[in-house]
Parts: C-alpha cells; sequence; structure tokens
C-alpha cells in the first residue's frame, strides 16, 4: 500500500498519534521497493533494521517527535537520515521517498515478493517481462503454463510457485494478530477517551486469538447523544468512510485494516460481544441450544418471547443454556460447548503462570542485544529464568556459534549467574537438524548446555515421509529437550515442512522431549490445532518467545494466547514450573 496524502486536518492529528507500526510498515514498503529496483543491499538493511527498531519501541514515536526529536537518534539503528524520515511519516502521514521510489519500480513487483522463492530479480522480470503485476495474474499465468517460459524459471519452478500460492491464499489480505494489535488498541483507548463511552472492546476474530485479523469489529456502549459515530470517523488513521448510520459505520485504516463499529445499548452489549465475537460456528451451536430452551438468543439479547431475559452481560448468554464462561479463545466449535456441559472445559494458562523464558538469542548469532543486556531485561520481567539459545554453525545467517564459541559463552553464563540477584540464565542452544537427521553440534557440547533446541532450517521441502524420519532422528537424541518451532512455517510467507505430526509427537512424549509453541508473531508454531494434538497424545510444550532483542521478550502474550486456543493448561506448559522442578525435565535431569 502507497503511502497517501492526508488532508490538512488529519495530518495535524497524526503529528500526534500515529502508531509505531505504520512507520515500521513504511519503512519496510520502501525496503521492498529498493530491493526490486536491485539498490544497495546496505540501504535496505538500514530500513528493515528501522523498521523493526520502531516496531520494538516500547514508547510512541509520535510522542517523541512531539515532545524531543532528537530522542529519535537514541534509537538502535536510527541515525540523523532516518530520525529524519521518522519525523516526517509523522508530521505528514506519508514518505516522499518512497513515493519517488514507487514511481521507478515495476507495478506490482513488490507484491510478487510475498511468495517464497520470488526474489526481488524474479519478480522484477515476471512483472516486466510477462506483464504480471498481482498474485491473481502470477496464479493465472502459471496455470496457464506462461511462467516456464521466462528464462531461469522453468516448470518446477511454476509449479512451486503454484504451491506457494495456494499456501498464501487463505492468509491473504489478513494481517498478524501483533500487528493488528497496534492498530486496535489505539483505537480503543481513542474510542475509551471520549466522554460518555461506558465500554469499547473490539471482538471477532481478534478476541479469539486467531493469528491473522481481516477486519476489526469493534464494539461501543455509550451514554445517549454521545456522537460516537462522528468521533470514530474523525480517527487519524482512517483512510475511507464505508459506511455511517446512526448505530453503524464502517471505516478502512490507513494499514488496510477495515473497521465496523456498532453501537449498542448496555441492555444489549453482553449479548452484541458474545454474538460478535463468534466463532460463526460456535454461536450457531449457541443458538441451537438456546432454542431447545424455548429462548431466542442473538446479538440483541436473550429473550423469551417477547420478552428481553438478558443481554447486558456476556455470562447471561451461557447462564441462559446452562454453561458455565468459555474464553473467547475456544470458541471455535471444537468440542468446548460438550467440554462446558460435562464440566471438562480446561483452566487456562495465563500470564502469570509463566516462570522463565526458554528460547532466546544474543548478538553472540543472530540476536542484536548482548547476553547480559537480555538477561536484565527478563529479570525486569521479574522471570526466574532465561534460556540464551543461539544457534549452531550450519545456520550461516544467524552466525552460529560453533563448539568454542559454546564453551567461551557458557564460562560467560557462569560470570552473570555470579552477578545475577533473581535470574537464573540457562546454557542452551538451538540446534539444527541436518537433511539426515543427526545435529549441528557434537555430543560433549550439547550435554554440557542446560537445555538443548532442536529445530529445521532448511529442506523444508522434503516429502512428509522423509521429514518425518528425519525429526524423529533428532528427537530420539538423548540430549534433546525441546522440538522448536516445529512446522517451520512462516503466517502467510512459507508454509512450512510436512511431516507426521502423530508420530513425531508419539516419539516426543516417549523420549521426554517438549514441543514448543514459538511465539514470534509470524511463527506462532505449533499452531491451535497442532499444540492441542500433541497435548492429548501427552507431550508437553514450552512457550517462549524465540526473542532476539530485549523487546521481543514481550511476544509471550502472543504465544499463550496461541496456547490458550490449543487448550494449554499450566500443567501442559513447562516453563510454569520453578526452576529446580523445570530441571528434571530437562536431558540432565531425565536419567
Amino acid at each position: 500500500m502507497s503511502s497517501k496524502p492526508l488532508t490538512p486536518e488529519r495530518s495535524a492529528t497524526r503529528a500526534v498519534a500515529i502508531e509505531n507500526a505504520e512507520v515500521a510498515r513504511i519503512f519496510r514498503e520502501l525496503a521492498d521497493v529498493l530491493e526490486v529496483e536491485g539498490a544497495n543491499s546496505f540501504r535496505i538493511r538500514a530500513y528493515r533494521n528501522a523498521a523493526r527498531a520502531v516496531e520494538e519501541l516500547q514508547d510512541s514515536v509520535a510522542a517523541i517527535v512531539r515532545e524531543d526529536p532528537h530522542r529519535l537518534t537514541s534509537i538502535p539503528g536510527i541515525g540523523e537520515d532516518l530520525a529524519g524520515k521518522i519525523a516526517e511519516i509523522v508530521r505528514t502521514g506519508r514518505l516522499a521517498a518512497l513515493d519517488s521510489e514507487e514511481r521507478k519500480a515495476p507495478t506490482g513487483a513488490v507484491e510478487l515478493m510475498q511468495i517464497p522463492g520470488l526474489g526481488p530479480k524474479r519478480a522484477r522480470a515476471l512483472a516486466e517481462r510477462l506483464g504480471v503485476h498481482s498474485l491473481r495474474a502470477l496464479a493465472d499465468a502459471a496455470r496457464a503454463g506462461k511462467i516456464r517460459t521466462l528464462p531461469g524459471f522453468g516448470a518446477t519452478t511454476e509449479a512451486k510457485i503454484l504451491e506457494e500460492l495456494r499456501a498464501h491464499e487463505p492468509h491473504e489480505g489478513r494481517m498478524l494478530l501483533a500487528t493488528a494489535s497496534q492498530y486496535a488498541e489505539q483505537l480503543v483507548s481513542y474510542m475509551r477517551g471520549l466522554s460518555g463511552v461506558e465500554r469499547a472492546e473490539i471482538a471477532g476474530s481478534f478476541r479469539r486469538c486467531k493469528e491473522t485479523v481481516g477486519d476489526l469489529d469493534l464494539l461501543v456502549c455509550a451514554a445517549p447523544r454521545v456522537r460516537v459515530a462522528e468521533h470514530f470517523t474523525a480517527y487519524h488513521e482512517v483512510e475511507e468512510v464505508l459506511a455511517n448510520g446512526p448505530t453503524r459505520c464502517s471505516v478502512r485504516l490507513r494499514c488496510g485494516l477495515q473497521v465496523d463499529l456498532r453501537i449498542l445499548p448496555r441492555v444489549s452489549y453482553g449479548s452484541g460481544l458474545y454474538y460478535f465475537t463468534g466463532s460463526k460456528a460456535h454461536n450457531i451451536a449457541i443458538r441451537a441450544l438456546g432454542r431447545k430452551r424455548g429462548l431466542k438468543i442473538n446479538e440483541y439479547g436473550v429473550f423469551r418471547g417477547a420478552r428481553r431475559i438478558g443481554g447486558s452481560d456476556e455470562a447471561d448468554v451461557l447462564d441462559a443454556v446452562g454453561l458455565p464462561w468459555i474464553p473467547p479463545e475456544l470458541r471455535e466449535d471444537r468440542g468446548e460447548i460438550e467440554a462446558a456441559r460435562e464440566g471438562t472445559l480446561p483452566t487456562l494458562v495465563e500470564a502469570s503462570d509463566i516462570r522463565g523464558d526458554l528460547q532466546s538469542h544474543t548478538t553472540d548469532s543472530d540476536g542484536r542485544d548482548t547476553l547480559d543486556a537480555m538477561a536484565e531485561a527478563a529479570q525486569a520481567l521479574g522471570y526466574e529464568y532465561l534460556a540464551v539459545t543461539d544457534h549452531t554453525p550450519s545456520v550461516r545467517v544467524a552466525r552460529g556459534l560453533d563448539r568454542a564459541g559454546f564453551r567461551q559463552q557458557m564460562r560467560r553464563i557462569d560470570r552473570l549467574n555470579a552477578r545475577l540477584r533473581s535470574l537464573t540464565v540457562l546454557k542452551g542452544a538451538e540446534v539444527d537438524i541436518r537433511l539426515d537427521g543427526t545435529l549441528d553440534l557434537d555430543d560433549e557440547t550439547l550435554a554440557a548446555l542446560d537445555i538443548v533446541f532442536v529445530a529445521v532450517h532448511s529442506h523444508f521441502e522434503l516429502a512428509p515421509e522423509a521429514q518425518t524420519r528425519r525429526l524423529l532422528r533428532a528427537i530420539t537424541h538423548p540430549h534433546v529437550d525441546v522440538l522448536g518451532h516445529p512446522t517451520g512455517r512462516l503466517i502467510g510467507k512459507r508454509r512450512g515442512e510436512l511431516f507426521d505430526l502423530h508420530a513425531v509427537c508419539a516419539a516426543a512424549a516417549e523420549h521426554g522431549v517438549m514441543l514448543e509453541v514459538d511465539a514470534q508473531p509470524d511463527r506462532l508454531d505449533l499452531d491451535d490445532v497442532a499444540c492441542r494434538a500433541a497435548i492429548d497424545q501427552g507431550v508437553r510444550i514450552v512457550i517462549d518467545t524465540d526473542a532476539h532483542a530485549t523487546a521481543e521478550l514481550g511476544f509471550m502474550r502472543w504465544g499463550i494466547a496461541q496456547a490458550r486456543r490449543g487448550w494449554a493448561q499450566r500443567r501442559h506448559v513447562a516453563n510454569t514450573l520453578p526452576l529446580e522442578r523445570l530441571r528434571k525435565l530437562l536431558h540432565g535431569g531425565r536419567g
């Protein structure tokens, strides 16, 4: 999406309220355009690093620009030039450099780069030589056999493009939950700031914590005559008003998200929140239970005939059908209603249950903060432990450590632990699983570590049978503790490997190996369905951030949300245990 101009009125408002996510989006878009143009790699990397730094920043860049623009250069990776561009975006809602570069780039080439395997050169070739300017056109060209005619592509590449397009389709037009939250939470705060607003919440798939969000459903309850719709449509991020009525409005934000506002009376707010939270299948099942009791349940309330008997509180809906509270994350019609009826609903894991983070990276490999900084940040969060799990040598892009590097890091961790007040740093590694299932680190070093993650970082395309054998060989190694980001997927970008999950879970349960729910917003791997399947087979999980910077330790909330969708309870999650009990699960304590 282009960096588009605002009206002067909205530009003035934006200067104090633009979200960090919007600045990051513009920088990433500029980096993509420059990559298509074949620009200097250092320049491209600078914009990508700046996007990441701004996105991870705790403070609002808009507030910094307003109060002290010189502070921008204190953000890691932000020099004078980038600070000036941030200020430009905040003050005008656009970036002239992006507008200029977009005019030079082939139309649609950046969009084509969303598909794995289509780098800037191939995307440019498809746009310029084949006239492919969108993903839809790419699919048409592939199905027509046109892509194979281009030099350097061929029938195999064409088939792979079609396969990746099919994997990409379910996520097209959707935004990562963590990214959507930056827009959603700011919008809710803005609406709650209007005098007379009593309640304002986001419902829909966002409230159910689905990993991607297509749009936002905003529900507001306010005192009579409060000008809710007018306040909503005047929000600084609104690019287009799609519909505007007394109780319903719809807008499109500059980031592309559509937001539908519904203004509800107090007597209907709870039933409206339940209805618009969904899912559709869950709601149908709840309404069917209501009909059996002679009730009508909809977004306006719970009715017996023409008489309203409930609806002001969400619990009214469940009380009416004789069910206890069902957390929003479970409302997918996957057995939660039956479990509620039978009294077997899980008590889901919560943020307060987490005692530590079991995967993190430092500047010793591909992290962006030092060992000391990561430890201090984890200690500030009140954690009991933090595992540092830098990469091994074969992950070259991550500058992995070798045997000597890990030994040196272990000595540094010993010295660090002697200084720390309340945190223990665990010595760990994220060990690459080679193509044949062997591990990218020697057994003696593995034995000396406190915790060993293993993970696939290449050859995702192996046939499912071969991939299963590869994973089984790795997780049956006696020093392995956790299978990290088990499918290797990147949401909307890479499908990840296919394998026999049942067989892998069975082996993991037998050997005491845990499976990871990686909280990185573009991974959330295991997904919710696989997480529940692993738990059902008796496998413990770990929820961790895979943090590559201190700010990413805050990603834990997304991993917890994913695990909750997978029906995870505290007892299923290893890092809810105190350190001494955790050690008994690891290879040094399994005996």
